[in-house]
């Protein structure tokens, strides 16, 4: 009795297919009022970029500049620090030597923060520009923006690598 009910009832499910497939069902071609939309959209006319506002060109050429030093101070004290690590190599952790190639690095961090804020603050300038849609002097500001990021990741890299050559750092 229960295989009987059961294949009844699967087989309802398939009989509501099959009354579907008669030959009065609706077509499921294209009919002609679909295409009437199939056309492109007008071209929007997007002006480019101005130039730099005069107001942000003094920020940038302070940005650059602060950029620099940090470059040229970051240089200096790599070198020194360099050579610190390379002296602590092999000095067991807490050590003199270590400790003091410790303050190195520390002190090349210290001399990258020109770098790092001046980052910072032409982040903080194009998001506030893109937000605002103020698309002029956007491609100097990125450009700057680009080259202050490689700086920065250039010295990470740097004070990573020397890091590693340090024991239980």
């Amino acid at each position: 009795m229960k295989h009987s009910l059961l294949s009844v009832l699967l087989a309802l499910p398939l009989s509501a297919c099959a009354a579907g497939a008669s030959g009065d069902a609706p077509s499921l071609a294209k009919r002609p009022v679909e295409g009437r939309f199939d056309v492109a959209p007008p071209p929007v006319a997007v002006p480019p970029p101005g130039p730099l506002p005069a107001d942000l060109a003094g920020r940038l050429a302070r940005w650059k500049a602060d950029a620099a030093a940090g470059e040229r101070a970051f240089a200096a004290e790599h070198s020194a620090a360099a050579t610190r690590v390379a002296a602590a190599a092999g000095a067991p952790v807490a050590s003199e030597r270590w400790i003091v190639a410790q303050q190195a690095i520390s002190r090349l961090v210290a001399a990258r923060a020109p770098v790092s804020a001046a980052l910072a603050d032409i982040d903080r300038l194009y998001v506030e520009r893109s937000v605002a849609e103020a698309v002029d002097g956007l491609p100097a500001i990125h450009a700057l923006r680009e080259r202050l990021a490689g700086l920065v990741s250039a010295q990470d890299a740097a004070i990573a690598a020397l890091a590693a050559e340090l024991p239980g750092a």
